[in-house]
């Protein structure tokens, strides 16, 4: 019995410093951990400024309703169908199972918020995608929301801006679902054609069938800094160019260097980015 007491190692008792013992009495959702500089600051302190790191720049990603918030006139937003959600049209084993799980965790129908609003005084469109929804992917009501919100900025002669935050088309509504990029780019052809405005905002992600169709066919196409933006996945590439792709390959700074973006905007100046361009318009319209 001596013996085996000492062959056992004794366990070494973790002693809690008070930084743990404290972050152990912070409630969940208090403190937020920046996921560039990995600096701790009240969550509150980065919803405040629009979920951008204040220490780093770090850009958060920020569902649609409060992106909206930030981006529009004061009470001036009318939200268009609102409550158009999907079917199973494929029947798809355990997919309304998940979009009702998506719509309470997210407290959307779809992942994508549309409606008319002002900026800085001028009428505009809005789509607005959101990740926390099945990733932002692109099902039928995406694609039907957004290609009305881009039929009613013609019929009222304003421009329509598109955020895109996605991970490409739906696969639990296969060819109905990759349909929606050719009547989505459809839709901006025609728009273009009536003389209107089409500006897209590239977020983090902006991959898939949605990078392959509307969101690259903007009159303006703008992305907020290291918005990843691509088609297939680095891996993908690399494998089947067997080069080793840059570091900030498939980056909104990398495709702003290879032409493919106007420009790449910070998420606290895109109001007034924004505001000039609807408002130049405006003024070129009315002449």
């Amino acid at each position: 019995m001596l013996g085996e007491l000492f062959s056992k190692p004794k366990k070494k008792k973790h002693m809690m410093s008070n930084s743990e013992a404290a972050a152990q009495d912070i409630p969940e959702g208090i403190m937020k951990k920046c996921l560039g500089c990995q600096k701790i600051m009240y969550a509150k302190e980065l919803e405040k400024n629009e979920m951008v790191c204040p220490h780093c720049g770090y850009h958060h990603k920020i569902q649609a309703r409060a992106r909206i918030t930030t981006l529009v006139d004061p009470d001036t937003f009318v939200e268009t169908n609102p409550h158009m959600t999907t079917t199973n049209p494929l029947e798809f084993p355990g997919y309304m199972d998940k979009i009702q799980a998506d719509k309470a965790k997210s407290s959307l129908d779809e992942a994508v918020v549309t409606g008319y609003g002002e900026i800085e005084g001028n009428g505009c469109m809005l789509a607005v995608m959101d990740s926390s929804f099945r990733m932002g992917s692109m099902g039928s009501v995406v694609g039907e929301k957004i290609t009305r919100a881009i039929e009613d900025a013609q019929k009222r002669m304003v421009p329509v801006i598109i955020f895109t935050a996605s991970g490409g088309a739906r696969m639990q509504e296969g060819m109905l679902s990759l349909m929606q990029m050719a009547k989505t780019s459809a839709a901006l052809e025609r728009l273009s054609a009536a003389g209107g405005l089409s500006i897209i905002v590239m977020t983090y992600p902006t991959t898939g069938g949605v990078s392959a169709s509307f969101a690259s066919l903007g009159d303006f196409n703008l992305a907020e800094p290291g918005a990843l933006i691509g088609f297939a996945g680095r891996r993908v590439i690399e494998q089947t160019v067997r080069e080793k792709l840059p570091k900030d390959f498939q980056t909104a700074e990398f495709l702003l260097k290879t032409g493919q973006l106007d420009a790449v905007v910070p998420r606290l100046e895109m109001r007034s980015k924004l505001g000039f361009l609807v408002s130049f318009h405006q003024k070129v319209s009315d002449k």
